[in-house]
């Protein structure tokens, strides 16, 4: 039993099911991630958890009591809004403060909860602007202390990054993981940004199409998805997902591949397992990480496989170089050195981690666990 238990919750508007039979156990302090891509029922969820949407079917329960159909007041839940949702006739304080008022909490422990929220927050010299005078990243700060000043058992925050600029949201985003860390605090946070998945959650549930594809950490998410949409979906660039064969080479299990010539290539996997899938197609996963220049490879790897190709394009990013090539009649990218000497056209040496190569059953697109 977790401090917030979704259990086999499930939405329907009409005949059309949104949700399937959800669960997840949210231990207290814990900091879950529901990302998925628009429309795969991540803000639905969340909606039902804040009492903001009724449950059609299962239940949501917070530290032991079921809260199926407990309005929103009485569930003890502060929400985090895309929108900040402040009263622009209130100054910052009057915002902060005004749920507390609304609950006959008394003047003098208002006064104290905005003391040490608003200084907690950095935002303790704005208390008497009016939101209209205040720059994104303060309102969102202002619509995070409302929340704070509450002390509820769960914080819920929907897309509260979506509104700010890369700088902002990248600033905001290292806040946020610090009040956590400091506070302790239990949340649920719904984003369609990977990136803020991996780098703000203890544990990330992947969503698509009303179903939870994975829930892990974003260790586990990352290196081992549960199938190709969570391979593809988590990462940036995504995983290389290349059609290959198994073939057996001194008793051992390889990855048979064409490259951008047409010719065959051999990448031995780590696991032995593999055997079993001899002669079968699969998708092969590789991580643009996971292929670099020889110089770049992980020297903790038990396994780099070398890999000769054709360059079809590079792109320079600053701290990396992302090389194009095509590998199984597809493009697949590669993280090389800033300072690696690649060119478009030309045969490049690469480097392949085949101990971070996961794989996957072109059928059913599930991991096959080797």
């Amino acid at each position: 039993m977790g401090f917030l238990d979704i259990r086999n919750a499930s939405k329907t508007y009409g005949p059309v099911k949104v949700l399937h039979g959800v669960d997840i156990a949210v231990q207290e302090g814990e900091f879950l991630v529901l990302v998925g891509p628009s429309g795969c029922g991540k803000s639905t969820l969340l909606n039902m958890i804040a009492g903001l949407e009724a449950i059609t079917d299962g239940e949501i329960a917070i530290k032991g009591r079921v809260v199926n159909g407990v309005h929103p007041s009485k569930r003890n839940i502060a929400m985090v809004f895309q929108s900040y949702a402040l009263y622009p006739n209130m100054t910052v304080g009057q915002n902060m403060t005004f749920g507390l008022e609304m609950h006959g909490v008394p003047r003098p422990e208002r006064d104290r909860a905005l003391a040490e929220v608003s200084k907690l927050l950095q935002i303790d010299h704005l208390l008497d602007r009016k939101p209209g005078q205040l720059s994104g990243g303060q309102r969102q700060r202002v619509a995070m202390g409302r929340a704070l000043v509450r002390k509820p058992d769960v914080f819920l925050f929907d897309e509260p990054l979506s509104n700010l600029d890369a700088k902002l949201r990248v600033d905001m985003r290292t806040e946020i993981k610090k009040l956590h860390q400091k506070l302790g605090t239990t949340i649920v946070y719904v984003t369609h940004d990977q990136i803020e998945a991996m780098t703000l959650s203890t544990r990330i549930a992947v969503m698509n199409k009303g179903h939870v594809q994975q829930l892990g950490t974003p260790r586990e998410i990352y290196d081992t998805p549960a199938n190709l949409f969570v391979a593809t979906f988590m990462g940036s660039p995504a995983m290389n997902i290349i059609p290959a064969r198994v073939v057996m080479q001194d008793g051992t299990p390889h990855a048979a591949l064409a490259d951008a010539d047409g010719a065959e290539r051999r990448l031995r996997f780590s696991q032995r397992g593999f055997a079993q899938w001899e002669g079968r197609e699969i998708l092969l996963g590789i991580r643009p990480e996971a292929i670099t220049d020889p110089e770049g490879a992980d020297r903790k790897s038990g396994n780099i496989q070398g890999l000769a190709n054709r360059v079809t394009v590079t792109e320079p990013s600053g701290a990396d170089t992302f090389v194009t090539m095509t590998l199984g009649g597809r493009d697949a990218i590669a993280r090389m050195r800033a300072d690696a000497t690649v060119a478009a056209g030309q045969m490049h040496d690469f480097a392949v981690n085949m101990d971070k190569a996961v794989a996957f059953d072109p059928k059913t697109e599930m991991r096959i666990e080797p």
